[in-house]
C-alpha cells in the first residue's frame, strides 16, 4: 500500500480499486471516500455503455461469454461503490437491490451539481488508506458545499473510524435526484444511467425481447409511480398467475378422497408450502432479473416475496418434522391414544414449532423487524399469558407426571376415587376412560394425578375368597375331610399359589363357616373369572361327595320328609378320616403337614375342557 505521504499515481489508484474485484474502496478519509466513488463508477459506466452498445448493435439473441463476464465485472464495481455508504437502515432483503439504484442515483447527482477540487477536501487521496493514528487532525464530518450530502466518520460497527456517506444521505439521495435528473450533467456523457437501468428489463443491458416491447404500443413506455406500463403489466400478471393457479389446483382437488395413509396425508401438506416457496422465488427473481421492478416499489415486492419465502419455509420445516415424526419416529406399538405416543407426538410438535419459529423469525430480521425487540416486549404481556394458560399448563404438568410415575395406560381398569372405568386415552391436557356403564368420563390431568389411583389390571395375583356354608348336619369328620380334599385340591391347582388357607372359621346362624383365602395366576380378570369358576364348582363336587351340603339361608323351622344328608356318603367319610386318624395322618391343625395328595394329582385343566384335550393331544 504507498505511503500516505508519498501521493498516489492514477496507476496505483486503477490496480487497486480497479484491478482487484475484491478490494475494499478506500473510506478512510472523506477525500477518499468521494474519490474512490468516483474513480469505481467511472469505469464501470464505460464498460457499461461499451457492452450495451455492442450488443444492441448485435443481431445475437444472448451476450457472449465475454460479455457476461464484463457484465459481472461492471456489478462487481457497483457492489464496491455501494460500500462506501452506511446501508444499515436498508433491510436486508432489499439492500442488495437498493444498493444499485442508490450507487446510480448518486452518481447522477454528482454529475450535475459543483464538486470543489480534491485537494480542498479533507484527508488523503484515495488509495493512501491513512492509518488511524493520521485520522485524528480530520473533521468528524463533511458536507459537499451547497447541498446536504454528508460523509461522516462512523462510531460504531464493524466499520469504525471510516467515513461514509450517511444514512440521513442516503434516505434522502431519492429526492435529490427527482431534483437535479432534469439538469444538464457537467461531466460524462450526459446520459442518465439509471433512468436507463430503471426503465429497461434484464440486468444492465436489456434482452433481445425488449425490442417487442419498444416496437408496441407507445402507451407501454409510459411512466407511472417509477414504472414503465410494460412493468407494471408484468408485475400484475406476475402476482395473478400464482393466485389464479392455487385457485384451479384447490377446486379440482377440493372433492377428491381424503387419503387413508397418514404418510400420504403428511406428504401432501407439503405442496401448499412449497408452491408458496417456489412462487416467492421465481416472483422476485422474475421482478429483479426480467421486469427490473425498481425504487419503493421493489422494496416492496422484496419485502412481500421474502415474507412469503420464510414464512413458506417455516411452514414447510414444520410439516417435515410431522411427515419425519410419522415415517421415522412414531413407534408403531405404541397406541395413539397412549399418554407415551401422546407426550411423543406433543413433544416432537413443540420442538417442530420451536424450529418453525426460528426460522419465520430469521425471516422477520431479514425484512427489517426487530425480533429480539419485540421478544423482549413481550416479557410484560408473557406474564399475563401465563397467567391466562395457568390451567393449560396445570394440565401439560399432571400429564408429564403421569407419564414419569406411569400410573394408567390405556386398556387398564381403574378407580379415580368415586369413579372407575376403562382408561380409553390419555392426551396431555385431560385422560377419558369409559365407565362401565358405557359412558364416556373426561378427567382433567391436574385433577387425576392428585386422585387416588386404584389399578385393578397392574394385579399381578387375584384374590380367591369365598366363605362356604356347609350345613348343620354336616358331623365333624365330614367337615375335615371336607377341608383336607378341598386343601388337596388347591394344593394340586397350577394356578392357584402357595400359602392358600382353608379353615373351618365360624358357626353361623344358619351354616357352619368354611373360610378359603388365596391368590389365583392369571393375566387378566377374564381369565381369572374362568380359574374361579372351575374352582368352585370342584369345591361344590368335593362337598357333595362328602356326603355334606350347603346350608340355605334361614331362621325359619320347618318340618320335611327329605332324607337329610346321604348317609352312606357320611359314612365313608367318617372312615376316611378314622383310617387317617388311626395312622397319625390328620393334617390338623396345620394343613402343611399333609402327606396324602388323594384324587387329585392331576386337576388341571378342567376334566371334559377343551384346554384338557389340547393339553393331552400335545403331550401325544
Amino acid at each position: 500500500m504507498p505511503d500516505a505521504d508519498a501521493g498516489v499515481s492514477q496507476s496505483d489508484l486503477h490496480s487497486y480499486l480497479l484491478g482487484n474485484p475484491i478490494s475494499p474502496p478506500d473510506t478512510t478519509s472523506p477525500r477518499a471516500t468521494l474519490e474512490s466513488f468516483i474513480i469505481i463508477m467511472r469505469e464501470a459506466s464505460r464498460i457499461w455503455r461499451h457492452v450495451r452498445d455492442e450488443f444492441d448493435q448485435s443481431d445475437r439473441p444472448f451476450l457472449t461469454d465475454e460479455e457476461r463476464l464484463e457484465i459481472k465485472y461492471v456489478l462487481a464495481l457497483i457492489d464496491k461503490a455501494a460500500m462506501v455508504f452506511n446501508l444499515e437502515e436498508i433491510p436486508l432483503t432489499a439492500r442488495d437491490r437498493t444498493a444499485i439504484e442508490t450507487v446510480l442515483q448518486f452518481q447522477e447527482i454528482l454529475d450535475r451539481i459543483y464538486i470543489p477540487p480534491m485537494d480542498d477536501i479533507p484527508g488523503a487521496s484515495a488509495g493512501s488508506f491513512l492509518h488511524s493514528s493520521a485520522r485524528a487532525d480530520l473533521p468528524e464530518s463533511w458536507i459537499i458545499p451547497s447541498t446536504n450530502i454528508t460523509i461522516a466518520r462512523m462510531d460504531q460497527g464493524p466499520r469504525k473510524g471510516h467515513y461514509l456517506v450517511t444514512a440521513d444521505t442516503v434516505e434522502q439521495i431519492p429526492d435529490d435526484y427527482e431534483v437535479v435528473k432534469y439538469f444538464p450533467a457537467k461531466v460524462d456523457s450526459g446520459e442518465d444511467l439509471y433512468d436507463t437501468y430503471i426503465y429497461t428489463p434484464g440486468q444492465i443491458v436489456p434482452p433481445q425481447w425488449f425490442d417487442l416491447v419498444e416496437l408496441g404500443p407507445e402507451w407501454l413506455q409510459n411512466r407511472y409511480g417509477g414504472q414503465a406500463y410494460w412493468q407494471w403489466l408484468g408485475l400484475i400478471l406476475l402476482c395473478v398467475t400464482p393466485i389464479a393457479l392455487a385457485l384451479s389446483w384447490y377446486r379440482l382437488t377440493r372433492w377428491r378422497a381424503v387419503s387413508v395413509s397418514a404418510k400420504r396425508r403428511y406428504f401432501g401438506r407439503l405442496l401448499a408450502p412449497t408452491y408458496m416457496i417456489l412462487c416467492a422465488l421465481v416472483v422476485r427473481y422474475l421482478c429483479e432479473y426480467h421486469i427490473n421492478i425498481t425504487g419503493e416499489l421493489m422494496l416492496a415486492v422484496s419485502t412481500i416475496s421474502t415474507a412469503f419465502l420464510w414464512g413458506g419455509l417455516a411452514w414447510l420445516s414444520f410439516r417435515l418434522m410431522e411427515l419425519i415424526y410419522t415415517w421415522a419416529i412414531r413407534n408403531p406399538a405404541l397406541p395413539m391414544e397412549s399418554l407415551d405416543a401422546s407426550l411423543l407426538h406433543t413433544g416432537y410438535r413443540i420442538l417442530s414449532m420451536v424450529i418453525a419459529v426460528v426460522i419465520a423469525g430469521y425471516g422477520a430480521t431479514r425484512i427489517g423487524i426487530p425480533v429480539y425487540g419485540v421478544i423482549a416486549g413481550l416479557g410484560v404481556g408473557g406474564i399475563a399469558i401465563a397467567l391466562a394458560a395457568q390451567p393449560t399448563i396445570e394440565n401439560f404438568i399432571g400429564g408429564v407426571i403421569l407419564y414419569a410415575d406411569r400410573m394408567v395406560r390405556v386398556g387398564e381398569f381403574c378407580e379415580f376415587d368415586d369413579l372407575s372405568g376403562t382408561i380409553e386415552a390419555i392426551g396431555i391436557r385431560s385422560t377419558r376412560l369409559r365407565a362401565l356403564d358405557r359412558t364416556v368420563i373426561t378427567i382433567a390431568n391436574s385433577d387425576l394425578a392428585k386422585r387416588k389411583i386404584v389399578n385393578f389390571s397392574r394385579r399381578d395375583q387375584f384374590r380367591l375368597r369365598h366363605d362356604l356354608g356347609l350345613r348343620y348336619e354336616t358331623s365333624p369328620d365330614q367337615m375335615r375331610d371336607v377341608l383336607m380334599k378341598i386343601r388337596q385340591y388347591l394344593e394340586a391347582h397350577p394356578l392357584v399359589q402357595e400359602g392358600f388357607r382353608v379353615r373351618f372359621k365360624a358357626f353361623g346362624e344358619y351354616a357352619l363357616i368354611v373360610e378359603m383365602h388365596g391368590y389365583v395366576s392369571a393375566s387378566d380378570l377374564v381369565e381369572f373369572l374362568g380359574v374361579q369358576e372351575e374352582i368352585l364348582l370342584r369345591i361344590a363336587e368335593i362337598v357333595r361327595d362328602s356326603g355334606s351340603g350347603f346350608a340355605m339361608p334361614s331362621t325359619t323351622t320347618y318340618l320335611t320328609r327329605d332324607q337329610g344328608v346321604d348317609a352312606e356318603k357320611r359314612e365313608a367319610a367318617e372312615r376316611h378320616v378314622a383310617n387317617l386318624r388311626a395312622g397319625n395322618a390328620l393334617p390338623f391343625p396345620d394343613p402343611s403337614q399333609q402327606e396324602d395328595t388323594g384324587p387329585f394329582e392331576d386337576v388341571w385343566p378342567p376334566q371334559g375342557s377343551v384346554a384338557r384335550r389340547k393339553t393331552e393331544e400335545s403331550q401325544a
